[in-house]
């Protein structure tokens, strides 16, 4: 007789949304799919573009530069908006936006990240990782 017995009154939508993993080639692949589904439930459809390319960003950050690939991923609806976060245990890399040349073949994603959100920041962790997050508002009329 100890089940759990949901309240009439919770919403049939989940709020929020965590997955940790150890990212991979494909791991953006399934996340994008993750954020979009999540992104119609939440009636965020017009941010499906952003988010999913910050959040490939930010997971290709993961597997380029943390030496586990180890990370959590967070998704938060947020009034009109959404917040993402992406927590890994590297506290080494605390990502700044290249000087890139040209040629270069990377060293854009953050001046990408900057250019499709609405506010992103760099946050350390009390045990010596990073929270890397943005923000997206949905400012299109209801």
């Amino acid at each position: 007789m100890n089940e759990y017995f949901p309240s009439v009154l919770a919403s049939p939508v989940i709020a929020q949304y965590r997955l940790t993993l150890t990212a991979g080639a494909h791991s953006a692949h399934h996340i994008r799919h993750i954020a979009r589904s999540l992104l119609v439930d939440w009636a965020l459809e017009s941010l499906t573009d952003a988010v999913e390319l910050a959040l490939t960003e930010l997971v290709a950050n993961v597997v380029r530069h943390v030496p586990d690939r180890r990370c959590t991923v967070l998704l938060l609806r947020q009034g009109a908006g959404v917040r993402v976060e992406v927590t890994d245990g590297y506290g080494q890399l605390l990502p700044t936006p290249a000087d890139s040349q040209p040629e270069s073949e990377s060293g854009r994603g953050l001046f990408l990240l900057d250019a499709v959100v609405d506010k992103w920041g760099v946050s350390p962790t009390g045990g010596g990782g990073k929270v890397v997050w943005f923000e997206c508002v949905d400012v299109s009329p209801r």
